[in-house]
């Protein structure tokens, strides 16, 4: 496999994901989280209806008609997305990442891709599995020790 293509969008989705990550953590503190989760969710289908005309034909209606119930199932998975982050990285800085990228591995890679869609998983990919396991011992640890105990 060519790694330039699943390395040029992972880092699309990595600097969309700091992007995302920065103004969750600089955001002034709101009564109600959901406000700002809402606002970044305007911008975003705002940005997203203004470029889809360059990767083709929209046809809204048809892939509403053909795919709407997934559509409700990934704006849901998008909304706890949203709203993981906004807690995670306004109570804990965006340092705590390194729990949901991991958590991520698990629930994405293993059961979505592996359980579900039964997707090759490699015993280097069963590796890199249980050494992200040793970041989030690491992570802990780290934590520990920066806090004095």
């Amino acid at each position: 496999m060519n790694l330039i293509g699943p390395l040029a969008f992972a880092l699309i989705a990595a600097i969309g994901n700091a992007m995302f990550a920065a103004g969750q953590k600089k955001a002034v503190g709101l009564e109600n989280a959901f406000t700002f989760i809402a606002l970044a969710a305007l911008v975003c289908v705002t940005l997203t209806i203004l470029v889809a005309p360059f990767f083709g034909a929209t046809q809204y209606a048809s892939a509403i008609k053909q795919n709407g119930h997934w559509a409700i199932l990934s704006g849901a998975g998008l909304f706890l997305t949203y709203l993981g982050f906004n807690l995670l990285y306004s109570n804990y800085g965006a340092s705590s990442y390194i729990l949901y990228a991991v958590i991520s591995i698990i629930t994405t890679s293993i059961i979505v891709g592996v359980y579900i869609f039964r997707e090759e998983f490699n015993v280097f990919h069963w590796l890199a599995f249980f050494t992200s396991i040793l970041t989030v011992i690491l992570f802990t640890w780290g934590n520990k020790v920066a806090q004095g105990y």
